[in-house]
Order: structure tokens, then sequence, then C-alpha cells
């Protein structure tokens, strides 16, 4: 059992609480002018308007007082909240040790290499090599070139509304139109395939009556003549779709999908970057699948409020990777290894207590969007596992036209001006993320659907 009073010890508890007449207010305003004259835009959060001073659990506060409610958790990172006592005095008390090391062995970077084994799923579970990048974009990069490596072909299948990182080999395998209108040619050999997204079937089709035909499509793909897939090395695919727009796939889709893998002779890469560290109330999101992949990506949520990443690979394909052929000068730092153990303790302790409780307060936060969502016909559909939730928001039920961008705006800065930090995702930007650290109190949950439902009733 986890005590809500003591997690909300780890926040402010103030929160929401604003000041200032409009958000950001005159401090905020000020130092995102001198931001924007001094820093690219091309960051991911480009000119959202919030500046951070201080955070805490799951609650942040800006240049200017005002106290938010964090729904975002740094993009699904900080899953034990921000600045964690525990993950502070671990970081302290390694930076009067170490802090470097280069890509050499470190005590705690080797402590963290067998801590990672052995929380994996599975048959892998003390079965894995684990090669430490600073972010995910790092860990897809690692395995496109490991598969390529590892079987000897070249193609890489990956999947509509996919999200796997915005550099050159990652940047292939992503989707949003974003990150590559105007950023190619991109490597060759990607293939990309439909994703399970009921919501808005490709096929025209509805579950359950479609047969599952999304995931047979991926099987015809991969094992029928004259399909151009004749030389796929792996698939890689979130195990909860993210950026794409928080969609969960139905129970039966990934064992088609792994079994059509195997017929091919192609691994089966997940990819946990977001959904990981106990963010859909398991682990590894593929734990709902009842599949074990060959390989899995992680990052964010493992390192929390430092950068730690890594790719984690079956011991019997790790083994075919030559040795120094990867080098990673920053890889596996010692303070960011104890931040990550730190987390991870965290997250596993009491049989994974904590994580548990992400699964039960997701489908509590559900039902009262829902029960909410009834006479607010903007609300589309919502959905998601444990703490990754998807809000979709439409211009019309019946239509399912996706919400204007003007009145996504809307909502963004209705919420924070009413103390909630939420931002959008999906296909259309019109995809409204509920991924707070996993110790948000079912206080502050509750408060922030409040105020998600009155801002929609607004717009």
């Amino acid at each position: 059992m986890v005590s809500e009073k003591k997690l909300a010890e780890l926040s402010y508890d103030e929160a929401p609480k604003i000041i200032t007449k409009e958000v950001p207010g005159p401090k905020a305003q000020k130092l995102l002018k001198k931001s924007i004259k001094h820093e690219s835009m091309a960051r991911g959060a480009g000119k959202f308007p919030l500046v951070f001073a201080e955070g805490k659990g799951s609650t942040i506060k800006d240049a200017d007082g005002n106290v938010f409610i964090d729904i975002t958790a740094g993009v699904a990172v900080n899953s034990v909240g921000r600045c964690h006592p525990r993950v502070i005095d671990a970081m302290k008390n390694q930076m009067d040790t170490l802090m470097h090391a280069s890509d050499m062995s470190n005590v705690k970077r080797t402590e963290l290499a067998a801590k990672v084994a052995s929380i994996m799923p599975g048959k892998l579970k003390n079965n894995v090599i684990s090669f430490f990048t600073q972010a995910g974009s790092g860990a897809v990069e690692t395995a496109i070139k490991f598969v390529r490596k590892i079987t000897g072909r070249t193609q890489i299948a990956a999947f509509h509304g996919a999200y796997h990182g915005v550099w050159c080999g990652g940047n292939s395998l992503t989707t949003g139109d974003q990150y590559r209108k105007g950023y190619g040619p991109f490597i060759p050999g990607v293939i990309h395939l439909p994703y399970p997204y009921c919501y808005r079937c490709c096929f025209g089709l509805k579950y359950p009556s479609c047969k599952m035909q999304c995931a047979h499509y991926v099987d015809y793909v991969l094992n029928t003549p004259y399909t151009g897939a004749d030389d796929v090395g792996a698939l890689i695919i979130e195990a909860q779709q993210g950026e794409g727009g928080y969609v969960p796939p139905p129970p039966e889709y990934y064992p088609i999908v792994k079994k059509a893998c195997e017929k091919h002779g192609a691994l089966y890469i997940s990819d946990e970057v977001q959904a990981g560290a106990g963010r859909t109330g398991k682990m590894w999101a593929i734990e709902h699948m009842g599949i074990e992949p060959d390989m899995i990506t992680w990052g964010k949520g493992m390192g929390g409020d430092v950068p730690m990443a890594g790719l984690s690979i079956r011991k019997d394909l790790a083994a075919k990777i030559d040795d120094h052929s990867q080098p990673n000068t920053f890889a596996g730092n010692a303070v960011a290894s104890a931040a990550s153990m730190a987390n991870i303790d965290i997250l596993t302790e009491n049989d994974y207590a904590l994580v548990k409780r992400a699964s039960k307060l997701g489908e509590s936060i559900k039902r009262q969007i829902k029960k909410g969502a009834k006479d607010i016909p903007i609300i589309g559909d919502v959905r998601g596992l444990g703490l990754m939730i998807g809000i979709e928001f439409v211009e019309d039920r019946g239509t399912r036209e996706p919400l204007g961008e003007e009145k996504v705006g809307q909502m963004i800065m209705g919420m924070l001006n009413r103390g909630v930090v939420m931002v959008p995702c999906g296909r259309f930007g019109n995809v409204f993320r509920f991924m707070p650290p996993l110790i948000l109190t079912k206080e502050h949950a509750s408060k922030a659907v409040e105020i998600l439902l009155d801002t929609a009733s607004e717009i």
C-alpha cells in the first residue's frame, strides 16, 4: 500500500496556485523573450509559454511563483516525481566520489547494468546485455546499427504514427511531418505499416469485428512475395504509441505481429522509452501484451531528472556485436547511474507498489473523464494504459473531425491559467496526454481532471 500522505509530502501542497493576472507572468515573459533571442526554437517545446523555476514531485513553480499541477512529468520522464529526496541523496553521495569516467567501466555503471537486467520482462530477465546512451534517440540509433550487424539484413519495419527520435536513423522511423518535412532524404530500407489506431482505423473497420485486419496486414507484408519486404532485419514498435496519440493496441494485436516477425526471421524491438518505467501499470508496457521482444529501448523515466537511456539486447544476439564498435563518451555517467538506480528502487520496492498504483489511479482518472465527457461534445475518445492516458478532442463526435489548432491552443492556455500543465500530441495535435509522475496524489489527479473538463466545456 502506498501512503497518500507520504506522496503528498513530495509535492507543493498549495498547487494549483496562480498569483499573476495571466500566465505567463511578467518575469516569465521577459525570460521567454531572452530565450528566443539566444536559443533555437527547434527544440520540442518551442515557444511553450512556461518558464520552470522549481520542481517538486508532481508540481512545478514558474519564474513568477505560480504553482502548477504537473501532468507532463517532463514528457513521461519524472516517474517518481521531480527532485525526489532519495534520488537527490543518491546523486549527492556519488558526486563526492566520481562523476565522469569516459566510456570505461565504473562501479555505478556496472551495478546499473545488472539492475536493469534484473527487471527485464519474462525470459529476458537476467538474460540481456545493455548498451547505455543519454537519450532514447541514441538507444534507437544503436538498435538500428546492431540489427544490421546481427541479422545481416538492411530493412527496418516501423509504423504510421511512430516516434523513435529525430536523429538520422530514428527520424527515418518516425513519421511526424514536423520532424521530417524538408529534412530528407532519410536512410533507405525503412518500411512503414498501419498502426492499430481503432478510433481512426485506416481500413474503415471496427474492433472487434475487424478480426485484427491491421495485424494480419503486417503478416501479409512481411511474409508474402512481391511486397518489397524481402530483407527486414527487425520490426520496431511502441508497446503503446506515444507521440502518435497515446494509442494502446487491442490485446490480440502484438501476438499476431510477433509471430509474423518470427516467420520472416526478423527481430522484434519494443520501444519502451515513453511507455516503460512503470508508466502503464507494469514495469514494461510489453508485459501487457503477452509476448517477449528481442530488444528493448528504454529511457525517460529510468533516469528521471537526469539523462539516462539504453538498449537491452538478448545475450545470444549481443554476442554478435563487435567490441569497440559503438563508442559513447558520456554514456553510463556515474551520477546518472546512481540516480537511475534510485529511480528503479523506488519503482520496484514493495512488490512494485507504486507501479501497480499507476494502473488503479489511471482507471479512476479515465472514469472521471468519461463521466464528465458525456456533457462535453468535443471529447471524442478516452484511452490508454495506467498513467499513459490520451484524451482525443474533436470538432464533432459524429465525423470525428480533429479539434482545430486554435481551440487546442485555447485548451492549453485555459488549463495553464487554472494551474495545470498539460501538453498535446497525436497525428492532428488534438490528443491531450495525461502522463503525470506516478507519485501524483489522488487529490491532485481529481483536481487536474476537473480543470481539464471545465476548460473543455468552455471551448
